[in-house]
């Protein structure tokens, strides 16, 4: 990020001028910054380690232009859906770096996952076993599992994020009464590669301590099932959800802080117990992808409450990031045709949906705000994007790759006739 007369440069290129070639709103993706994400992790994880993995969660930001990206690294992927799953087949992406995740996959979503030859799948409900069983043999394959286990941990981040503690949608509890009756059909189904354990605790944290936790439980489990099964499992899957900054009360730590202290917990049981050190495989998204991306909107109305509060807004908000409406996200931002100039007044930037929580920054200072001014909103390039809807029929923004000067195209913006083009008219209301 830079500044040249006035204007706000985003990995070389002018978002002025790149909102009106693109229109607003409009998401802005620097590639710059997103490989130097993957070469942190390049260098402090998977060069620093045997036997380790980096699968990219792409339910952050799935495009087939960032796939590439994500191809290129020769690291995996991390879906949760068919429809991330699809954009993976039509983005050539190779079978053998999926991994599925999901807690509540379909029959459809399966054949297709076993049908294209995915890496992993991991199990999330006490269903799962059974139904990959019986859709592997029908298919005469074998399929690599992992089960998700609810660690039980507590993660310090907001509730709605929280996926680690035993009252979570997510994750076969670790009670042995239930997880260790699956573990046991697993290692004994014909068709299925039981390969061990995987966890989430949460997301957004800047604090070590939950996957530290669950490391140490995972490591335990992997005990008891050689002692329990004669089976020693090959693999662990350590999940994501580290930190990135949306304002600067927020911290981010270097990948390392995490990295680190869970290898070393790997590593010294591993030598403590005589276990062969399992691949070891991570799951970042947001850490990846969210610093790399901007958002830009046009300022139209004004409204000022005189000793209350002035309202500006914007030609977009909560249908092109929900975050602030749905669990009260931070966010900070600027005017970026006014990049130079002192702020003067405090105002509040609130979208044109029709939800009073339609607010995508409160009590921000900025210089004196006119209409046709071009906000800029950082750190949206995770969960912006992929989080996009339709509510009030407006249009999801096009998204634009910058790299050291470049613009591409890689989301059209969507057309009011994509809209509705699956709607129908029944003859009977003809």
């Amino acid at each position: 990020m830079d500044i040249r007369n006035g204007h706000l440069f985003w990995d070389g290129c002018d978002t002025v001028a790149l909102a009106k070639r693109f229109g607003t709103p409009l998401y802005v993706m620097s590639q710059s910054l997103i490989e130097a994400r993957f070469a942190e992790l390049q260098t402090d994880f998977v060069a620093k380690y045997e036997k380790v993995r980096v699968a990219y969660a792409s339910k952050a930001f799935s495009t087939l232009a960032m796939l590439k990206l994500v191809e290129k690294q020769g690291y995996s992927l991390d879906v949760v859906s068919d429809g991330e799953l699809y954009t993976a087949i039509k983005a050539d992406f190779p079978a053998e770096h999926i991994e599925f995740n999901g807690n509540n996959k379909s029959v459809e979503e399966l054949e297709l996952a076993i049908d294209y030859g995915v890496e992993r799948i991991i199990i999330d409900s006490l269903q799962e076993v059974d139904l990959i069983e019986k859709i592997a043999a029908a298919k005469n394959k074998t399929v690599a599992v992992l089960f998700r286990i609810t660690p039980e941990v507590k993660a310090a981040t907001h509730s709605f994020i929280s996926t680690g503690q035993k009252d979570s949608k997510f994750g076969i509890p670790i009670e042995p009464a239930i997880l260790f009756p699956q573990v046991e059909k697993a290692v004994q189904a014909p068709h299925l590669d039981f390969l061990g354990f995987h966890f989430h605790v949460g997301s957004q944290l800047a604090d070590n301590t939950a996957h530290l936790a669950a490391v140490t439980i995972a490591l335990d489990l992997a005990k008891i099932v050689r002692e329990k099964f004669d089976y020693t499992i090959t693999e662990l899957n350590f999940g994501g959800g580290f930190g990135v900054r949306y304002t600067k009360d927020d911290v981010r730590q270097p990948f390392a802080y995490f990295t680190d202290p869970m290898m070393e917990k790997v590593l010294a049981f591993c030598q403590q117990e005589n276990f062969p050190q399992p691949a070891v495989v991570i799951e970042p998204g947001r850490s990846i992808v969210a610093e790399a991306g901007i958002s830009l909107h046009t300022i139209g109305a004004i409204k000022e409450l005189p000793a209350i509060r002035k309202y500006v807004s914007i030609d977009g908000g909560m249908t092109d990031n929900i975050r602030p409406g749905l669990y009260a996200a931070h966010y900070s931002g600027m005017l970026a045709n006014k990049a130079d100039q002192p702020t003067s007044e405090v105002v509040t930037v609130s979208g044109k949906a029709c939800e009073s929580t339609d607010i995508l920054v409160k009590d921000i200072q900025l210089p004196t705000v006119a209409t046709g001014d071009i906000f800029v909103t950082f750190t949206t390039g995770a969960y912006g994007y992929s989080m996009a809807s339709n509510y009030n029929k407006l249009r999801i923004p096009a998204v634009v790759l910058v790299h050291k000067g470049q613009a591409e195209l890689i989301v059209k913006r969507q057309t009011l006739d994509q809209v509705i083009e699956n709607e129908v008219i029944p003859a009977s209301l003809k």
